[in-house]
């Protein structure tokens, strides 16, 4: 069975991010969560096409510039082991809609954190923030827990046991 790959975008505008909170699917692994916007890859896609079909699908935009930020690597003992393509979009075209998955809303990047967010988003969200190169996150999942970080083949502090 072949792993996941996925997308997860943040949009930035005004020192805030476009944020969405999954309130909508009863059946979803983010329920409650607040996450950027994203998907699963469709068959022949590239990463980048697959976060501008996305980013279209869940807000009504079309980003015109964006940055690849990093490769997250999801491991957890309750679901497959997922490959993210993380992206920050800082200019688009469209009218904003609704999104059939949960609510969206511009939120202050210093307030971010105080959402509820998974811990290993706060891992990455901090090295989005310190605009840390290209990188390679392995976040590992016990349940809700994140129980391991490794960025860029080494551990780092964002995980507890």
């Amino acid at each position: 069975m072949p792993l996941p790959l996925t997308t997860l975008c943040y949009l930035e505008r005004d020192g805030k991010y476009l944020m969405l909170h999954r309130t909508k699917k009863e059946r979803d692994v983010n329920r409650g969560k607040w996450i950027g916007v994203g998907g699963h890859f469709e068959a022949g896609e590239s990463p980048e096409e697959c976060m501008r079909r996305e980013v279209f699908e869940e807000t009504g935009l079309t980003p015109t510039a964006w940055q690849a930020r990093g490769i997250v690597t999801f491991v957890s003992d309750d679901e497959p082991a997922e490959y993210m393509h993380l992206f920050t979009v800082t200019a688009w075209e469209g009218e904003e809609h609704p999104c059939d998955e949960g609510e969206l809303a511009w939120v202050e990047k210093k307030r971010v954190g105080e959402l509820n967010l998974w811990q290993g988003d706060r891992i990455f969200l901090r090295l989005l923030a310190e605009g840390a190169p290209f990188f390679s996150l392995k976040l590992t999942y016990r349940g809700d827990r994140l129980t391991e970080a490794v960025l860029d083949g080494k551990p780092c502090s964002g995980a507890r046991d």
